[in-house]
């Protein structure tokens, strides 16, 4: 069966996973100028087996005059996981932060939901129009708050890491992101050209948020389970972290 011809994965995940998704490329749609992203043939949609269990990874990216790489992956391993991942790595001629969210989840229930605006300066502070926009949304306090990785430094006051506990905490935070990506899209759309020095700064701070990200042990653990190390290297420096 070819990939066209089976339903997408999301509507087999979690319904915040679905949701999120449907937010994400809504937002994209409403509010960028999307083309094609190339992505290497054999990694758009993978099948491969995990402890005996069916995995599946489904990648769409697009590209727009201020984003080189808008990257949505959902993969499922059976009934045990499911996992919606994003990132929009803008072009370098831009200063803008990048967007992160993440959930995780399975047997019915979100075990982690995390999502920000990462910034891409040596001072690790958002422009002021971010700062301001995001100050201006409304306080959510979540009963269960998750503590950062030790890599995390790469993230803003502002990131959002959770444990939802019931369907009003994953409401709240699939509002969030949604604010979250409508003041992005907004911003990326007014942003104008930095000079040369600029954008060199700019590549070093993304090829430093994708270098922090590449320690998450337990996505490359996964993939190496599934696939094997080689494998899973390829898969995280070019469609995942490729900075």
């Amino acid at each position: 069966m070819s990939p066209t011809s089976i339903p997408p994965l999301r509507s087999q995940q979690h319904p915040l996973i679905r949701q999120l998704a449907d937010v994400i490329e809504g937002a994209w749609h409403q509010h960028l100028e999307l083309q094609p992203y190339p992505m290497p043939a054999d990694l758009g949609y993978v099948e491969g087996k995990l402890e005996g269990e069916k995995l599946t990874i489904e990648n769409r990216c697009y590209q727009t005059p201020q984003f080189r790489k808008l990257h949505l992956e959902l993969a499922k391993v059976g009934t045990m996981l499911d996992i919606l991942h994003c990132v929009m790595f803008p072009r370098p001629e831009y200063a803008l932060p990048i967007f992160g969210t993440d959930l995780v989840g399975g047997r019915g229930q979100i075990s982690a939901a995390i999502a920000d605006l990462s910034p891409i300066n040596s001072e690790r502070t958002l422009p002021d129009a971010y700062t301001s926009g995001l100050q201006a949304l409304p306080v959510l306090n979540f009963k269960s708050p998750r503590e950062l990785p030790a890599w995390g430094d790469i993230f803003s006051e502002f990131c959002l890491f959770i444990r939802p506990g019931c369907p009003e905490e994953e409401a709240a935070f699939l509002s969030r992101v949604e604010a979250y990506l409508r003041i992005h899209c907004q911003q990326a759309n007014a942003a104008q050209p930095v000079s040369d020095e600029q954008q060199a700064q700019i590549l070093a701070s993304q090829r430093y948020y994708c270098t922090k990200q590449q320690q998450n042990d337990k996505t490359r653990r996964v993939l190496e389970k599934a696939f094997g190390p080689d494998w899973a290297e390829r898969y995280m420096m070019t469609v995942l972290f490729d900075a």
